[in-house]
């Protein structure tokens, strides 16, 4: 009755490739497989740190999909033993809420006294197993990622992400949502089961470079339960104990955050670990797909990380053919255990590289080299095939073994199919896999894809895109700063990189900036009206930016506004309170955060997709 019992999961992306005939239903496979395993485990509760979903605004047919499962598995009569001492850590010390129905602890019916504190981490002020018009026996969890972030309908000025909706319907807690984009407080979620104490926090996806800004300029606070820090400090206290020696006050620490982790991305590009608050127990990290579930030790050593990674490939690149799993995270008076579980509704992955410089049999001067290439490839990718599905049997077996009760029904089944296996969901003609060649056909012509992919419909999943072909670039001979002699971009960088970055890149690259109004901010709207189908994002920008540049240019007393551009710059527009001339005998002061952009747009709430790698387009329908 002590252990408080959590399944830890991220990244699900449901509705990718919904389109496509043999993906469609992968990623609704493996969220049925993660809440069925939180019901066969009787976990108290799932946690969902980010990308939820795929897209910023899923069809109808994946709310359906979505709300369905989660109706299945969260939805019962069954008895909640985690109670919710509050909803914030000003109220830490008041009586514990009775959240319990049954057995759980807190009386017989559902709990009625909510809270609707303003600084509720929670988005409606309260879990949704307290709301007595309803009956919820596994409560859900979740914060936003960076794919389903809150973003704008229309000309209204509200924002609202896919989560909000499974949060209205009390299908999922959405938690992490911040409404002031100045000044940010993460407030603890306070849980308790038995002697058992947790303080959740969580912080939905936000923009790597303004969250960092953020961060280091103290505009990010961090509140505490008033047995850790009555003053609420952020960087007050040593840990999750607080020199609390009754490990039943003691206070566990989960922060869930969806960020790019620092793996040589820049300074501003990601989250150190260093910024994390040391008095923090267990990290959650969601956004880096490539499954590291096992515990590790921070860099500052004074709490450990768990990375569960997507539970669907997104993406043909080596970070998502590891081996995919979930978290079942067990924590009794501060100490913890953490049990990793494969998925088995995962579709086999496997990638592989050739170069065909290196091939013996292979001369780029012969008449008939375009068939032995393609002869070669074919060969190699005949092999991967083989390779994956030998794959998955492992996986199947392992899985089974590490305490997964669905592998039987596969390692158990005969050539008539799967019997009786408890799953709406499930992969759909599971030995068509995923394969990946990368191909260096430096000196040698490119093979059609299309026309190579066909030969491997109805044995793989991905026939239109199982070649990646690559050449060494050559150097540029020089750099100059006209436009039309600025490099042309390959088609390997431009998978590599956002379409935001590329323009970023591209006016850096030939010192031919934008000079009334600033590249970054249109290209973040040019992704709030792609990315998250805001139909104005880019009208609103220049209207904003134009108005701002006018106000500078009267107030800076100029003519004309080419006479103004010297003194006007588009960085300035933003970051300077005034482009005219100083007058004497005053002084600027800078304030201690002059670093931090007080005029950034409310609409930056929708920020550019930092991904962790890049993505693939969502397969084409196949008929």
């Amino acid at each position: 009755m002590n252990t408080l019992r959590i399944l830890l999961s991220t990244d699900n992306h449901l509705g990718y490739a919904e389109d496509d005939n043999i993906r469609g239903n992968d990623s609704f496979a493996a969220l049925e497989e993660v809440l069925f395993l939180a019901k066969e485990y009787r976990c108290d509760m799932v946690l969902l740190a980010g990308d939820l979903f795929h897209h910023n605004r899923p069809t109808r047919r994946t709310l359906y999909k979505t709300m369905d499962i989660f109706k299945r598995y969260c939805m019962g009569p069954g008895a909640i033993q985690v109670q919710i001492v509050s909803g914030s850590a000003d109220d830490a010390t008041a009586a514990v809420a009775a959240a319990g129905r049954g057995g759980g602890g807190g009386g017989g019916g559902g709990a009625t006294n909510k809270n609707t504190n303003t600084n509720s981490p929670f988005v409606r002020g309260y879990v949704n197993y307290e709301d007595e018009n309803y009956s919820v026996d596994l409560p859900v969890f979740s914060i936003h990622g960076n794919h389903d972030d809150p973003s704008r309908d229309g000309g209204n000025s509200e924002l609202y992400a896919a989560l909000d909706l499974l949060d209205v319907s009390n299908l999922v807690n959405y938690f992490g949502k911040q409404q002031d984009a100045k000044d940010i407080r993460v407030d603890p979620i306070l849980l308790k089961k038995g002697t058992t104490q947790v303080a959740l926090y969580g912080l939905g996806s936000m923009r790597d470079e303004r969250l960092n800004r953020m961060w280091r300029g103290e505009h990010l606070t961090f509140s505490r339960p008033a047995e850790q820090d009555p003053n609420n400090n952020k960087n007050g206290g040593g840990g999750g104990n607080n020199g609390n020696d009754d490990p039943a006050q003691q206070w566990f620490n989960i922060f869930a955050l969806h960020q790019n982790r620092d793996r040589g991305r820049g300074a501003k590009n990601c989250i150190k670990e260093d910024m994390i608050p040391d008095w923090m127990d267990f990290i959650c990290w969601g956004h880096e797909h490539e499954c590291d579930i096992e515990v590790t030790e921070s860099v500052v050593g004074t709490f450990r990380i768990s990375q569960p990674g997507s539970s669907v490939a997104t993406s043909l690149v080596e970070g998502e053919s590891m081996r995919k799993k979930i978290g079942i995270l067990d924590i009794r008076e501060g100490q913890f255990r953490l049990t990793a579980i494969p998925l088995t509704q995962v579709r086999s992955f496997v990638l592989g590289t050739v170069r065909l410089a290196d091939e013996r049999n292979l001369d780029p001067d012969e008449p008939k080299v375009d068939t032995k290439v393609s002869k070669l490839l074919e060969d190699k990718v005949r092999v991967l095939i083989h390779d994956a599905r030998e794959k998955r049997r492992e996986l199947l077996i392992d899985a089974e073994e590490g305490g997964n009760v669905l592998a039987k029904y596969y390692n158990n089944s005969n050539d008539d199919g799967i019997a009786g296996i408890p799953l709406k969901h499930t992969l759909h003609k599971e030995d068509e896999v995923l394969v990946r060649l990368k191909v260096d056909h430096t000196g040698f012509a490119a093979v059609n894809s299309q026309r190579f992919g066909a030969k491997f419909v109805g044995e793989t999943a991905n026939p239109s895109d199982i070649l990646l072909f690559t050449r060494k670039r050559s150097e540029s001979k020089s750099q100059t700063k006209s436009m039309k002699e600025v490099k042309p971009i390959e088609p390997g960088d431009v998978e590599e990189m956002d379409i935001e970055e590329l323009i970023v890149e591209q006016f850096e690259a030939s010192n031919t900036r934008l000079e009334l109004f600033d590249d970054k901010k249109i290209s973040l709207a040019l992704d709030a009206y792609v990315g998250k189908s805001e139909a104005r994002a880019i009208n609103e920008a220049l209207e904003k930016l134009l108005g701002k540049q006018q106000n500078r240019l009267f107030k800076s007393g100029v003519d004309t506004a080419a006479e103004g551009l010297g003194k006007v710059k588009p960085e300035d527009a933003d970051d300077k309170p005034d482009m005219g001339k100083k007058k004497k005998g005053k002084k600027t002061k800078r304030t201690k955060s002059e670093d931090y952009d007080e005029e950034e747009e409310d609409a930056e709430q929708s920020f550019e997709d930092n991904d962790m790698m890049e993505e693939d387009p969502p397969p084409k329908s196949r008929s």
